[in-house]
């Protein structure tokens, strides 16, 4: 808890104590149980009856008597620590007495015993409370750095899983890039703009935790189109757009995972649609649906650097947690995959 609100809530604690006062002295001398010419007596007594006391108590407690015992867990040396300080505070009481009034508490009358009994009574009364308002600020102050760290421990998973997704995209591209240049040098310049922008993409865009959507659809046509040039077939791969992409945000590179992956795994890229990506665009939600052809007995190369459903389900549940459904299924020779984020 900020050092502000703590001294806000003791000075509205004090605040309420003094008005109290007052509202009773008020109706006391109101309806003449007490004359004006008495006024300031009681005024001197309780300062040192109540004030004294109940000042001494609380802030010992508050500073001392918690964080030396009590959040230590030394519950006996603190209770008998308490009694003490509130008797501490009742002889300072009586010490501002004698100070304003010019009585003696000798203790030898039965009064003054029911009054220094009263002192410690009220000390204890004000320390009790005084442990109270500590706690509930400790117990506030531990939830917030708990807060804190929990939103730390989120990004730097978050980045962590981020830092595993882009290194392989890259290695990727630039084997799409190789291809290109041996192919065909004459179209690599404006194959390699495309390049450029996506590494400019990945860079700067992928630094901020959500962007424009179209950013994001922009950058997945590009990849595409790169992907398209390692096979003659152009129309293996079917992109679609359904929806308004205005006025959305979504999560950098949460998308591509998904569409990369088809690409890795599609077994046969001379046929027609061998790659199906569409994005539908709803107005609370983006739905994914991609499927790709697929050999079940096509045996997994054992050093692949593909990236793992486990780490795009983790990226998943820490961006969108309890906000998106993946849905992944085998039929004949294709794999699909779907997934609905909620924006």
């Amino acid at each position: 808890m900020k050092k502000s609100l703590v001294y806000l809530l003791h000075g509205c604690f004090w605040f309420a104590n003094i008005l109290l006062f007052f509202i009773v002295m008020g109706v006391l001398c109101y309806n003449d149980q007490i004359e004006e010419t008495e006024a300031l007596y009681y005024f001197r007594l309780v300062a040192g009856v109540v004030v004294t006391p109940a000042l001494f108590s609380f802030y010992s407690f508050y500073s001392f008597l918690f964080p030396n015992y009590l959040q230590k867990n030394r519950f006996g040396k603190a209770t008998l620590l308490g009694i003490l300080l509130a008797f501490i505070g009742t002889i300072l009481g009586a010490f501002v007495i004698y100070l304003l009034l010019g009585y003696d508490l000798s203790c030898h009358a039965e009064s003054d015993y029911f009054g220094l009994f009263l002192m410690t009574v009220i000390g204890l009364f004000y320390g009790m409370i005084a442990l109270a308002i500590k706690i509930f600020v400790t117990w506030y102050a531990d939830i917030k750095i708990k807060e804190e760290l929990h939103e730390k421990n989120h990004r730097m998973e978050l980045a962590l899983v981020k830092s595993q997704l882009d290194p392989h995209f890259l290695f990727n591209t630039l084997n799409n890039i190789d291809v290109l240049i041996l192919k065909s040098p004459e179209e690599a310049s404006s194959y390699l703009n495309r390049l450029s922008d996506i590494m400019r993409f990945m860079l700067f865009e992928t630094k901020i935790d959500f962007i424009p959507l179209s950013k994001e659809i922009e950058y997945i046509s590009k990849y595409i189109e790169l992907q398209k040039i390692r096979s003659a077939n152009t129309n293996y791969v079917q992109f679609k757009i359904i929806g308004d992409q205005m006025d959305k945000t979504i999560a950098p590179m949460i998308l591509i995972p998904f569409i990369e992956n088809a690409f890795k795994h599609c077994t046969n890229k001379k046929i027609e649609n061998a790659i199906n990506i569409q994005i539908e665009i709803k107005e609370q939600s983006i739905n994914l649906t991609c499927d790709n052809a697929f050999d079940e007995n096509r045996k997994k190369a054992e050093n692949s650097n593909g990236l793992g459903s486990e780490l795009i389900l983790k990226r998943l549940e820490l961006i969108y947690p309890n906000r998106f459904e993946l849905a992944t299924n085998v039929k004949s020779d294709r794999y699909y995959i779907q997934l609905n984020i909620q924006l």
